[in-house]
């Protein structure tokens, strides 16, 4: 046989000349068929019965077109319907059409029904009440408008009235206000300002000038009606001792960047009429605050911004839930960023996490600590790593609650900055010297993380980006975080679940329903795939499925009370008692911006009785506010029954 002869390399070289983009071109003709057998077979790997056991599973829920709406708040109501509230959804244009939308959701039916809203909620404050409403707090009474769209300066006119002696004055929208050049500034609304108050300090009666304050116009366009200096002016058409009495002051007025401003109207959402019921106005306007539950059952409302975008200064204020009314509460001042994570300790204080929502001083008023409401003293709880990284950071009081540990996960720098840390941290509140000590990295920095308390005492996490709402990170166009994890607070240590495939960061909600699945909508990146052209907010609506829904046949209580007493046991009948080993009562969430202060699983104690099961309610209003829970029971492999709903009373 003859050798066959070594190619030259000339001829080698000129080979690999062809063949190489010969592959190349039948690598880039068969792309589609390579990606659509991939996609074929993941499609394949996350339907298998052997990965739903380990990482659970992702569905999209089908929405019908009229029901797709911009979610910024949800809230699991005890009817077992979920809902979804989008106001404005961060939309101008619907702002100002006055078109403000809610929609309930029924996951047992995947049902959608409209509730007419009555104001623009977007940005709210909401809580759940004892009695199962949904207390919503505050909104947007105005769009912030962009330094670039401003052609008139404007700014506060606080209006001063003198006299004692004539009362109220109405100013109606468009009374005009001259400076001392002549210059003229006309109102945006009208206003009302209150009469002087005498005072008699001993021998001497003091006159107090009563104010009110309006946003103002100048009436002429341009930078020449700016004034940066505070300085008085007269209102048009008075005269005499009206004249003298009556005028305006104002700090400045410029073409600056006019913030978002803060509505003061409350409701509580009625579950069973599935409507909104009016109730008092707040004391202050408030655009981004948070409602926490107090020790007596009343609810605190702290930090916003006011009708004019500026951030509240410590003013805060109670609804007395029995009267439905605000009042203020001076006795209770402190400043908190907006939407501030506040977190009721079983020895009924307020645990401030860091954790927080996008406005405010970059300093003053994010120290966590533990607020101790009746006396109004703070306890700084150091320790934090990354301490100035909790905007836009998640918050959760770590199952069980008796524990009374409260993790922060991740977070950013303060206002669009693109730095975010991995960072998590845990403060055990039941020692003497709390302090926060460093959990386990997240796999990845991240802000807007989703978390949700689970029946089996363990923490999902899903969701979030790297960057500045999606935005970019290092050197990506969008930075959404597909992974999901579980924290297991009693290993601490995170485990990965199966990925979801919609991207979850600003405006995006995760709740747990009472069979068990987790729900996650919203989403409100800043800019498109691109990097380039605005974003879209997500509509979409995905459903994730724990392990512990694969495991085999569930356990199930029926019967019992639908009410229980602090500190006592109340029967429940199920077939499944001999497997039982735990019961949890798990708050229903009331979400919005990573916030969620209601959500906790309580533990309580559970023995085997003939035909059932017995549970024990622990007696501490601090561990377990008054209110509607959801009662799990959960088997020796960690699987937890269908909820039963049960009001602590």
């Amino acid at each position: 046989m003859t050798a066959r002869r070594r190619p030259s390399i000339a001829r080698r070289v000129l080979t690999m000349l062809v063949t190489v983009p010969l592959m190349a071109a039948v690598a880039v003709v068969n792309r589609p068929i390579v990606s659509l057998a991939a996609d074929r077979y993941h499609e394949f790997t996350i339907n298998r019965d052997s990965y739903k056991q380990k990482f659970g599973h992702w569905s999209l829920l089908r929405v019908p077109a009229d029901f797709r709406v911009n979610a910024i708040h949800a809230a699991m109501l005890r009817t077992g319907k979920v809902l979804i509230i989008a106001g404005s959804g961060n939309n101008r244009d619907d702002f100002e059409a006055g078109t403000f939308r809610t929609v309930l959701w029924d996951p047992r039916t995947d049902e959608f029904t409209e509730v007419p809203t009555p104001t623009d909620l977007f940005c709210a404050g909401h809580t759940f009440l004892p009695d199962g409403n949904l207390l919503v707090a505050g909104g947007t009474k105005s769009y912030e408008v962009l330094e670039a769209d401003i052609t008139h300066a404007a700014g506060v006119m606080k209006i001063k009235n003198e006299s004692p002696d004539f009362g109220a004055r109405t100013f109606a929208k468009g009374t005009r206000f001259v400076a001392g050049n002549g210059r003229v500034y006309a109102s945006r609304a009208d206003v009302t300002v209150p009469a002087a108050t005498k005072m008699t300090h001993g021998a001497h009666t003091m006159v107090h000038a009563g104010e009110a304050e309006v946003w103002v116009d100048a009436v002429d366009s341009g930078d020449a009606p700016i004034v940066r200096e505070p300085a008085q002016y007269a209102i048009e058409g008075l005269t005499g001792n009206d004249k003298r009495n009556l005028y305006g002051i104002a700090e400045k007025i410029t073409r600056e960047k006019q913030e978002y401003g803060g509505d003061k109207t409350t409701y509580e959402f009625d579950p069973v009429a599935e409507r909104y019921v009016r109730t008092g106005d707040m004391t202050e306007h408030r655009w981004y605050p948070t409602l926490a539950t107090m020790p007596d059952g009343d609810v605190l409302a702290v930090s916003g911004l006011d009708e004019f975008g500026r951030m509240l200064p410590g003013v805060n204020e109670r609804y007395q839930v029995d009267k439905k009314k605000w009042v203020p509460a001076p006795e209770l001042k402190r400043v908190f960023p907006t939407y501030p994570a506040l977190f009721l300790t079983e020895d009924e204080k307020l645990f401030f996490s860091g954790s927080n929502a996008g406005y405010g001083s970059d300093s003053e008023g994010r120290t966590p600590g533990l607020w101790d409401v009746a006396k109004n003293t703070f306890r700084t709880v150091p320790g934090l790593e990354d301490a100035a990284m909790t905007e836009t950071s998640a918050s959760v009081m770590l199952p069980p609650a008796q524990k009374q540990k409260v993790m922060i996960l991740g977070g950013g720098a303060v206002g669009d900055s693109p730095v975010s840390t991995a960072r998590t941290a845990i403060a055990d509140l039941s020692e003497k010297q709390p302090r926060y000590r460093t959990g386990p990295d997240l796999p990845a920095p991240a802000r807007y993380l989703n978390t949700v308390v689970l029946p089996d005492d363990t923490v999902f996490t899903s969701g979030g980006s790297s960057g500045y709402r999606g935005g970019p990170y290092r050197g990506r166009n969008r930075s959404d975080l597909l992974t999901a994890h579980f924290y297991d607070p009693a290993r601490e240590e995170f485990r990965e679940a199966a990925a979801p495939s919609v991207g979850r960061n600003y405006h995006a909600e995760a709740l747990l329903l009472p069979d068990g699945r987790v729900v996650t909508m919203g989403s409100d990146p800043i800019y498109d795939s691109t990097g380039k052209n605005p974003g879209t907010f997500e509509q979409r609506i995905e459903i994730y499925s724990p392990p512990y829904l694969f495991q085999g046949d569930r356990p199930a209580i029926d019967g019992g009370p639908r009410a229980i007493e602090r500190g006592r046991k109340a029967q429940f009948a199920t077939p499944d008692g001999s497997r039982i080993r735990a019961a949890r009562l798990v708050r229903p969430s009331a979400v919005t911006h990573g916030t969620d202060v209601d959500q906790r699983s309580v533990e309580v104690g559970v023995r085997r009785t003939p035909g059932g099961v017995s549970i024990a309610v622990p007696d501490s209003p601090g561990l377990v506010p008054a209110g509607w829970y959801m009662l799990f029971v959960v088997d020796g492999k960690g699987v937890p029954s269908k909820a039963r709903w049960v009001r602590i009373v």
